[in-house]
């Protein structure tokens, strides 16, 4: 069915809003209502999902804004995504907050907050209805789904995608009205922006040509797809970065593992999940499992309700455009991630609905814009007591998780990154009471074997723990921290040959990973080959440029090898990052002497 097919003639374009006092205070009333609502939030840390790849045990996002930070931000595939400017937002709030998580956090709270305040001025520019408008913006800033986008750093690409993506529409608004090149770049510029943060922004031209149709009430004639193909070039370049860094990261499921069968099912019932959650959003969890055992009834029933509303709004097209654009907004910008190319192991996620709900809230805002007002008050007061609760689960690992257990049935995820953060805090039989639950979910699980190695390592039950380690290998084993992991149980039986070789071969699957250069490096200068530990601790000193100790243990193994030059140097560099390092300061001196 073709929404355009419905318009008879051309119809006046909606002229552009004049600005008036109230909509300053609106703008005031949404950004303090934003900032206090995820003001909890600035005193949150880390978490153990995602956030130590992103950035806490990233030593190219550790070590700030440099040189080789901005090459590799525009050349990795890291994470198994290609973002640049995401990866350049978080390398700036190392370089001016280091790892204190409460600033980085604040971070993105105050990105959300621009982006609804963007959202707002976006929508009010194109349709000139100030209080609908409004209520969108506000719906987008509170609702209870957006936490996951706002509260967890290593999504700090939705808030900053969505940000462009808001600002691209403003624009846009701008240059629908007096087409020019002039006006037109500024949304190119926008749209390359969000594809630098999440290539989830590639539908972007579709969402145009539903504004074009509404409110913009452009005439629907050819021209109009014609002058979206550039953003259309730009979204299939981004499409194919993003899917070539995924498969790199052996991120995209195969047919073989999720027959497309399943995903078909998976993703019509997710499209009636999320609607579910948006309008009543209880049990919200960081993690789904796919569902290999959706009932029949469930996908049917999803799919003639998704039919059934299609339908509906389609044929109301002509009197009231904006439930066709809303709805179409909502399938349309949910598409790349639904599932159909399965990413991740999640059967849903909240953080797909971020930009998604806008079209949902534009339906509700125009459908009952005759509504007394003290209705969407009350629906936008429930959405921000929700959502403080929703956020305050996010405060750190155990609570996130311990929720998402607690919410869904089968979460081996939610399982197992309890058992890592217990591990992390020596409190060995709780980690081995969900570490085994998760097993129990999903026997073939190999982050759960190699969690449990650990545990069993740490009990001396050395076999065991080797049994383990070698069966998360055989599962995933292009895995480099499970070498590592692997090598270091070697090291404590005496294997030192053999740990050496899976050192190496960690290196060869992760060679940015500064700890196992650390190991190896030391492994081999108690083995006597001084020249093969200087290539390991050179190179962790590359990837560790603002860590002082390792310049200075470089430069102390370069000193005892004759090399006093390059020593002083590396001497030097750790002076600069820590000036009051007494002992450097002293070797130092000592090369300087003898170089003379």
């Amino acid at each position: 069915m073709d929404v355009c097919s419905t318009v008879a003639k051309p119809r006046k374009p909606v002229p552009p809003p004049r600005s008036r006092p109230v909509d300053l205070y609106l703008y005031l009333l949404l950004a303090a209502a934003t900032l206090a609502v995820y003001s909890q939030a600035i005193h949150f840390d880390f978490l153990n999902y995602d956030d130590p790849a992103y950035v806490v045990n990233n030593p190219q996002v550790r070590a700030g804004l440099t040189w080789d930070g901005l090459a590799w931000a525009f050349t990795s595939f890291h994470a198994a995504n290609w973002f640049p400017l995401t990866w350049l937002s978080h390398m700036t709030d190392c370089q001016f907050f280091a790892m204190r998580g409460g600033w980085h956090h604040l971070t993105s709270i105050v990105i959300h907050t621009a982006a609804a305040l963007l959202l707002f001025a976006a929508l009010h520019r194109l349709t000139g209805a100030r209080w609908p408008s409004a209520f969108v913006a506000f719906l987008f800033a509170l609702h209870p789904l957006h936490v996951e986008s706002v509260a967890w750093i290593a999504e700090r690409k939705d808030v900053l995608c969505a940000l462009f993506w808001f600002l691209a529409l403003y624009w846009y608004a701008d240059y629908a009205r007096r087409p020019s090149i002039a006006r037109y770049l500024p949304v190119v510029l926008a749209f390359c922006l969000g594809l630098m943060a999440k290539s989830m922004i590639v539908t972007l031209p579709f969402v145009l040509l539903l504004l074009d149709y509404w409110p913009l009430r452009r005439p629907m004639r050819r021209a109009l797809l014609w002058e979206k193909l550039p953003l259309v070039v730009l979204s299939a370049g981004a499409v194919l970065l993003t899917f070539l860094a995924q498969e790199h990261g052996n991120a995209v499921r195969s047919l073989s593992n999720i027959p497309l069968g399943f995903r078909l099912e998976n993703a019509v019932a997710a499209y009636a999940v999320y609607l579910v959650r948006a309008v009543w959003p209880a049990d919200l969890a960081v993690f789904y499992p796919y569902r290999f055992d959706l009932p029949a009834w469930q996908v049917a029933a999803s799919a003639a309700l998704l039919a059934t509303i299609t339908a509906l709004v389609i044929r109301k097209a002509r009197t009231h455009p904006y439930l066709a654009v809303g709805w179409l907004w909502y399938v349309g910008t949910l598409l790349p991630v639904i599932g159909l190319v399965q990413v991740g192991a999640q059967s849903s996620a909240d953080r797909y609905m971020y930009v998604p709900m806008v079209g949902l809230g534009i339906m509700l805002a125009w459908g009952a814009s005759h509504a007394p007002r003290f209705a969407a008050i009350g629906v936008l007061a429930v959405c921000a007591v929700l959502t403080w609760r929703q956020l305050s689960y996010w405060r750190d690992t155990e609570t996130l998780f311990q929720h998402a257990a607690d919410v869904t049935t089968g979460n081996y995820l939610a399982h197992n990154n309890l058992g890592e953060y217990y591990l992390t805090h020596n409190r060995n039989q709780q980690a081995a009471l969900h570490i085994q639950a998760a097993l129990r979910i999903r026997p073939a699980y190999p982050d759960a074997h190699a969690n449990l190695a650990l545990v069993l390592r740490r009990a001396g039950r050395l076999a065991d723990s080797e049994r383990e380690y070698r069966q998360a290998l055989a599962l995933q084993p292009v895995s480099g921290p499970f070498h590592a992991a692997y090598a270091g149980l070697l090291i404590g039986e005496g294997r030192t040959n053999e740990a050496v070789s899976e050192f190496y071969e960690a290196i060869r699957l992760q060679p940015g990973n500064a700890a196992t250069r650390h190991s190896l490096g030391f492994i081999l200068l108690s083995r006597g080959r001084l020249d093969e530990a200087l290539v390991q601790f050179r190179a962790e000193a590359q990837l560790e440029p603002g860590n002082a100790t390792v310049h200075f243990n470089l430069g102390t193994l370069l000193a005892s090898a004759g090399h006093f030059e390059e020593a002083a140097a590396e001497f030097t560099q750790a002076l600069r990052i820590q000036p009051d390092f007494s002992e450097a300061r002293a070797r130092l001196e000592q090369a300087r002497t003898h170089q003379k």
